[in-house]
């Protein structure tokens, strides 16, 4: 199996679990967190839902510079526009994958700040952080769902609220 069929097949697996997990986030609590520290949930699941659509952008850029507003965070209200967002954002980055040869997967993909340089990567290796960046904080989602209560769909095998594999 080549690189980018491995990259399709994470997706839509990452993809199909982070919707099981949308498909739960219970209206009225956007402003839910564990802890002080912690994101509140809606701005925590609408970052979940962005990461799907990363894979999309860094195949057609070069740079991402938070300094110079390439990136504008998406506010959402509703566990509707979540899953919105998730499968737009998921559309795009099937259609991108798609359409590229594995040789684009090589080039120079970077994060940045203004001059600073917060990551360099081949494209693939941002693209693999964006997946775990997804897994991650799904995770985090998993820990606010247990502390209110909400049944932890399975991710990659049974949970406690979900036996099934």
């Amino acid at each position: 199996m080549d690189t980018l069929s491995q990259l399709r097949q994470e997706l839509e697996q990452e993809y199909q679990t982070t919707k099981k997990f949308f498909e739960r986030f219970p209206e009225g609590k956007n402003d839910y967190a564990p802890h002080e520290k912690s994101m509140k949930m809606m701005p925590l699941s609408t970052h979940i839902a962005e990461v799907f659509g990363w894979p999309d952008f860094i195949v057609k850029t070069s740079v991402l510079d938070f300094a110079a507003g390439d990136y504008q965070p998406t506010f959402l209200e509703t566990r509707e526009q979540l899953l919105q967002k998730l499968e737009e954002d998921y559309q795009k980055s099937k259609a991108t994958l798609h359409e590229i040869s594995e040789d684009k997967l090589n080039e120079r993909w970077q994060m940045k700040m203004g001059e600073q340089v917060l990551a360099d990567w081949d494209k693939y290796g941002a693209i693999r952080h964006s997946l775990n960046q997804a897994t991650h904080h799904r995770a985090q989602l998993g820990v606010y769902y247990r502390l209110l209560d909400i049944p932890v769909p399975g991710s990659y095998g049974p949970s406690a609220d979900e036996q099934e594999m």
